[in-house]
């Protein structure tokens, strides 16, 4: 197929317009022509299905060169976008859109190999690790079952124990991370959706919702997840109101909390940064959020504010 000599894109088009141009000429000759000898009437009928029949030829040409290729590469696009792994088009049409598909599947597949790199790679890691933290675990609580351990030695075993469960926690969110990057929300909804949920899991805090009936482009279980997020960002960091105002291509999210520093504000989004490592924090919260809504052509930005933290989640396309 590569070595297959294609039409460009002018010539097609520029021979579709001439070949009508000149049809419609050849057409008003020939009435000129034929109307006194078989009558203008029966004439111009013959001319009009020749005509047809003649003009049937580049209709079909545009429709094998133009439209099926664009068509195929948009259902394999959409294919793909779902996830769903589809052939690679076999009809490309001219130059121009044969270049432009061959793009195409090549971006695609490149992604999809990089995706499945990172999600194999993610699985070895935690896999590998399994093995020698349940070590770690078993080994922690014979120790603590031993009656003659010191008190100093006790604090030891403990201070392991402390650095295997932040280790659990950390193969955990990076498990996490690399399954925001694939799983894909496909759908509508709007803040009504998730309002009840969202009071119900945060009862300790004010939730106003603006524009709760404006369609997002993501499903409630995606955006469930982000809101979910920072919603508990902001609690911990001592806020007890949060306002929702949401429009076509956006989701502002503003609370009454600490905020966050300067120092720390170009480091929120970095894998495992996190100010509460003490306290059993991951830092893949605001990573994992923002993953799931990269992978809607979507965003997650922190915006100055004059109290508090303020978010906003943006829609692309």
């Amino acid at each position: 197929m590569t070595g297959k000599w294609r039409p460009s894109l002018g010539f097609v088009i520029g021979g579709a317009l001439t070949g009508t141009l000149v049809l419609s000429l050849i057409g008003l000759v020939a009435l000129r022509y034929l109307g006194p000898e078989i009558g203008f009437r029966q004439a111009a009928v013959v001319l009009a299905i020749l005509i047809a029949i003649i003009t049937a030829v580049p209709g079909w040409l545009l429709v094998r060169l133009l439209v099926r290729p664009i068509y195929e590469l948009e259902s394999y696009a959409k294919g793909q976008e779902a996830g769903q792994n589809p052939p690679a088009p076999q009809h490309f049409g001219t130059k121009e859109i044969d270049a432009t598909a061959r793009g195409v599947i090549t971006m695609a597949e490149a992604l999809r190999d990089r995706e499945t790199t990172i999600r194999a790679y993610t699985d070895h890691v935690t896999h590998e690790l399994k093995t020698p933290v349940s070590a770690i675990r078993a080994a922690t609580e014979l120790l603590e079952d031993n009656p003659n351990l010191s008190g100093e030695d006790r604090v030891l075993v403990a201070q392991i124990d402390g650095a295997r469960r932040q280790l659990e926690s950390q193969l955990s969110a990076l498990r996490s991370a690399a399954q925001a990057r694939e799983t894909r929300y496909l759908g509508n909804c709007t803040l009504e959706d998730l309002a009840e949920d969202l009071h119900a899991q945060n009862p300790k805090m004010a939730i106003k919702i603006t524009g709760g009936d404006t369609a997002l482009p993501i499903a409630a279980e995606g955006l469930h997840i982000v809101l979910t997020q920072l919603l508990g960002n902001a609690q911990e960091h001592g806020a007890d109101k949060v306002t929702l105002v949401a429009d076509r291509n956006y989701v502002l999210v503003e609370d009454n909390g600490q905020g966050v520093s300067k120092g720390n504000a170009s480091r929120i989004f970095e894998p495992f940064f996190t100010t509460k490592r003490d306290s059993g924090g991951t830092g893949m919260g605001l990573s994992v959020a923002r993953n799931i809504l990269q992978a809607h052509r979507g965003d997650l930005h922190l915006e100055p504010s004059p109290n508090g933290a303020r978010f906003k989640i943006t829609f692309g396309g």
